[in-house]
């Protein structure tokens, strides 16, 4: 069978749907936080600005009343409007000092983000980086304002947006993935009817047929399957017809070829005969020392007479529609036997009633028969021989079996297996034959159908 991939199709097109949805999610959570990360740069900035502009306003105020007592820098007034927790303000003088600073407590978050994600989010955006915004009066910088938000606290802000987009990645990823894969293998199911019919193909049925579909794409390749079995069905019946006639063609020929033998050669034997046996009659009376030559020559005349016996034997079977087949196969295998003398063993065995079977699948049957076992007589060196026909309500079964040895010869002498081939692909039957290193067997299937077929048109 054909190597099959480790994922099908549905499978295939789900996980890189289920990629791409991912890669989308994954684009989308980064959206959002480097948004959330801008975003609270963005105020703590604005924050620090606030407090950088009120410094300036409270020293301007201390300048015009020029009150000697001073409270600068005092973060309280702008501090109970800005704070939020987790928030931080400062004041670092000129020099580099924090002349004062407050920070808001920050409470432990009812979900903490993931360490990983923390961890993550701190290598990409560096949460708790200060904000700071220089405090001028009259062009004289007196120092800058410090903004800054706790690290934990703006990392489970961000967890607090992109989480809820994550966990619903989690829920509507496999849910994706399920429908895709539904949704495929409801299109891609006429994929599984072509590729049977692919297969019925292959093994020979070219009566296949594909209904329509609904998609334009498996609907043309419908098309294509249908009209290619078409074709191959109608280059198949040509070409069996074809061989059905080379065959019948030859079968004349052997015939005719047999029919000249007999009246020629067998004759001419038979002439040689008589005369060795006048000759010897004669040498008896007057020349007794040319009895042995007279006996050599009617003994050689009788080997070739023996000789063109069997090969009129095969080139001319016993009429099939006389006898029948199963007459005809008993005959062919005692014929064997008896020319073996013992060296090969010969078994045939039937099962069913072989009388109705068309004349032309008896013809054939008995030449696939008759190469079979000269194959394994003379070629493979075989000590028995085992033949089983087989009549079932839709096909007739053959299997011959050997003990021989494999041998080249074995299917190239004579008409071979590419003959039975023929023979066999002529009655839309199939054909198997395997070889071993404990003989070989011959397997030859011919549906009734296709021989009723046969039948009707050698009738016509």
């Amino acid at each position: 069978m054909w190597n099959r991939p480790r994922f099908d199709l549905k499978v295939r097109l789900t996980l890189r749907v289920a990629a791409v949805s991912a890669a989308c999610f994954a684009a989308i959570s980064a959206y959002f936080l480097v948004t959330a990360d801008s975003a609270a740069h963005a105020r703590i900035d604005g924050i620090a600005a606030i407090v950088a502009k009120t410094l300036e306003l409270q020293q301007g105020k201390i300048q015009w009343v020029a009150s000697p007592r001073s409270d600068f820098p005092n973060l309280d007034p702008v501090s109970a409007h800005v704070m939020t927790p987790g928030l931080c303000l400062g004041f670092r003088s000129a020099s580099g000092d924090m002349l004062q600073r407050f920070c808001s407590g920050a409470p432990a978050p009812a979900s903490p983000p993931p360490q990983a994600f923390a961890a993550f989010y701190r290598s990409l955006f560096d949460p708790g980086r200060e904000a700071a915004r220089p405090v001028i009066v009259r062009g004289t910088k007196l120092g800058e304002t410090v903004v800054s938000v706790d690290p934990a606290v703006q990392t489970a802000e961000a967890w607090h947006e992109a989480g809820r987009l994550m966990i619903a990645l989690a829920i509507a990823l496999p849910l994706l993935c399920a429908l895709v894969y539904a949704a495929l293998a409801r299109a891609l199911r006429p994929t599984r009817m072509i590729g049977n019919g692919l297969e019925r193909i292959a093994a020979g049925d070219l009566t296949t047929r594909l209904p329509p579909f609904d998609l334009a794409e498996l609907s043309a390749i419908r098309d294509v399957f249908n009209h290619l079995a078409e074709s191959l069905d109608t280059a198949l019946a040509e070409r069996n017809e074809l061989t059905r006639k080379l065959i019948a063609l030859q079968d004349e020929e052997r015939r005719h070829l047999a029919r000249e033998l007999h009246d020629e050669f067998g004759q001419s034997l038979a002439a040689i005969r008589a005369l060795a046996a006048s000759a010897r009659q004669t040498a008896a009376q007057d020349c007794p020392d040319l009895l042995g030559e007279c006996d050599s020559i009617a003994r050689t005349a009788t080997g070739m007479m023996e000789t063109l016996r069997g090969a009129l034997f095969r080139l001319r079977p016993p009429d099939v529609d006389e006898l029948g087949l199963v007459a005809s196969l008993e005959g062919l295998v005692s014929g064997w036997n008896g020319r073996s003398r013992g060296q090969t063993r010969f078994d045939i065995s039937f099962e069913g009633a072989f009388e109705s079977v068309p004349a032309s699948v008896s013809a054939n049957l008995y030449r696939i028969v008759q190469e079979a076992l000269t194959n394994a007589a003379k070629h493979a060196d075989a000590t028995k021989v085992s033949l089983r026909l087989t009549m079932a309500e839709s096909e007739i079964a053959l299997a011959i079996e050997d003990d021989g040895r494999p041998n080249e010869a074995a299917v190239k002498s004579g008409m071979g297996l590419l003959g039975m081939r023929e023979r066999v692909a002529a009655l839309r039957g199939r054909l198997s034959f395997e070889t071993g290193p404990h003989g070989s067997a011959l397997r030859v299937v011919i549906p009734l159908a296709a021989a009723d077929g046969q039948a009707l048109e050698h009738a016509a």
